[in-house]
């Protein structure tokens, strides 16, 4: 069994006479791939995640709970339908809020005045049976548009963690395959250049090596 000799590393960097041009070529673009590649990845990592939270913190600014009104009786279900919900978009100003997966809640419209004193309609989850007139906390934007509850700054913190991770893998994953490909192109090179030497020298070697 043939056996490995100690593994010599940053071989490509060091000065001998079996080191040939392309393996130099080869040392500096793993170097460039390896360094672009870090790069890329933490600072698409980075802008991601801050952007991310920068955004979910205005949110959470901009965005109040509002009281609303429902406008007539919320419907009961029975055996567990929800004869409530007329359809998966079902709001006139957005999606609806909290409890959508409580199966004591049902769609009302809900009726809520704007910052600029405008009526505003839409529907949202509520409890099943609700009277007309029954105040309920709705929120939303800074226009008195409907939204979702905002995240907290535990949530929002754990959001941009995922999405910059995810933005800094995809971002690295570039430099990365590119240099994949271009040592794979350089390895080709060396094998046709080796096989072009070969040629050359075989034959002056004579039989002895056939």
């Amino acid at each position: 069994m043939a056996v490995r000799g100690p593994q010599v590393w940053l071989w490509r960097w060091r000065r001998n006479p079996l080191r040939r041009r392309a393996d130099a070529v080869e040392a500096w673009v793993v170097l460039g791939v390896w360094l672009l590649t870090v790069a890329a990845g933490a600072l698409a990592g980075w802008a991601g995640a801050r952007g991310v939270e920068r955004g979910l913190a205005r949110e959470r600014l901009e965005w109040r709970p509002t009281v609303a009104l429902v406008t007539r009786t919320a419907p009961v279900p029975v055996s567990g339908d929800d004869p409530g919900r007329p359809g998966a978009a079902a709001d006139d100003e957005g999606a609806g809020h909290g409890g959508a997966g409580d199966p004591a809640s049902v769609w009302a419209q809900v009726r809520w005045t704007a910052p600029d004193g405008a009526g505003r309609t839409g529907r949202i989850r509520v409890a099943s049976g609700s009277a007309a007139g029954t105040a309920v906390t709705v929120w939303t934007d800074r226009g008195g548009r409907l939204v979702t509850r905002p995240p907290t700054a535990a949530q929002a913190h754990t959001r941009s963690l995922v999405i910059g991770g995810l933005a800094g893998v995809g971002a690295a994953a570039v430099p990365f395959v590119c240099g994949r490909l271009l040592r794979a192109r350089l390895e080709r090179r060396r094998l046709d250049r080796w096989d072009v030497e070969w040629a050359r020298f075989d034959p002056l070697w004579g039989r002895e090596t056939r």
